[in-house]
């Protein structure tokens, strides 16, 4: 791969994306497209570049996901889910007393550990919430790992990273050398493609919202752009939460830190939109919780 074509390529991914690659990461461009370069039939990186130039939609699609990072696991740094079952859900069950309903999003859902720990968190406090409306929809611009989260079929390795064996023993099944996620733990999750640097509002309001480990990939102007929409979206009293590399400060004012919960951040005004009747669109009923 020539220079121009590796700068040519960044420059695709970024306005694509959103990730920026530095001009020493060429060697990792290289060997992730290089099997990509097999499977298309193509002779060289620079063949690969040459049918990109030429706006090939497929193959941009195929490279963009080839370049995409989806490390997960079940229950990933543990303190945000922590701080879901301890802080999020309890506060929300005040506050959403009179319409019992709850919408949480999971926007870089990868191959579906985050959005599933979010369900048998819900699912483990079912007596509190039962008769409740809760809806989570988990997004990824990558449709290769999100129809391995709709499967919901993961390895012996996967499994054992992060989940409890208790969790394991409870919600999954197992099918071979793999384990698949109980059918009811998977209905209640909406796995959707979304790129975050498009606009988003169509998926309606949230009252909680999931993005993390997504943002470090970013650089400074596209993080902003990111956090205000995801403003745009959250409600006034509602909760973001972020990897553990990740902040706010500097970027936006949109958010404050909810004091003593590290990675956890709540509007630190309302939003322009709050109280606007943003509906969802093609999302199917809500779940209610306890109901067969």
């Amino acid at each position: 791969m020539t220079p121009l074509d590796y700068d040519f390529l960044r420059k695709l991914l970024k306005e694509r994306s959103g990730l920026v690659l530095s001009a020493d990461k060429q060697y990792l461009v290289e060997s992730r497209l290089t099997p990509l370069v097999r499977k298309a039939g193509l002779a060289s990186l620079g063949e690969l570049a040459a049918k990109l130039k030429g706006n090939d939609e497929r193959l941009i699609v195929d490279v963009v996901e080839a370049m995409t990072t989806n490390e997960s696991f079940f229950y990933r740094d543990k303190i945000p889910f922590d701080h879901f079952r301890e802080a999020i859900l309890p506060g929300l069950l005040s506050a959403r007393a009179m319409q019992r309903r709850i919408r949480i999003w999971c926007a870089a859902a990868s191959t579906g550990q985050e959005p599933y720990s979010l369900a048998m968190c819900i699912r483990e406090m079912k007596e509190k919430l039962g008769g409740w409306r809760i809806e989570l929809v988990a997004t990824d611009l990558s449709t290769e790992v999100l129809e391995k989260a709709r499967a919901g079929v993961y390895s012996q390795f996967e499994v054992q990273r992060g989940l409890p064996i208790q969790m394991l023993v409870k919600y999954f099944a197992q099918v071979g050398d793999t384990w698949q996620i109980a059918p009811d733990i998977r209905a209640m999750v909406q796995f959707r493609p979304l790129n975050l640097l498009a606009d988003f509002t169509s998926l309606g309001r949230f009252d909680v919202i999931f993005c993390r480990n997504v943002l470090i990939y970013f650089d400074q102007e596209t993080k902003i752009g990111v956090l205000n929409r995801i403003g745009r979206v959250l409600e006034p009293d509602g909760y973001l939460v972020l990897g553990a590399a990740e902040t706010v400060v500097g970027l936006t004012d949109a958010f404050k830190l909810v004091p003593e919960k590290r990675g956890l951040y709540a509007p630190s005004k309302p939003s322009p939109l709050a109280g606007s009747a943003i509906k969802p669109i093609g999302l199917r009923p809500l779940a209610v919780v306890g109901a067969r």
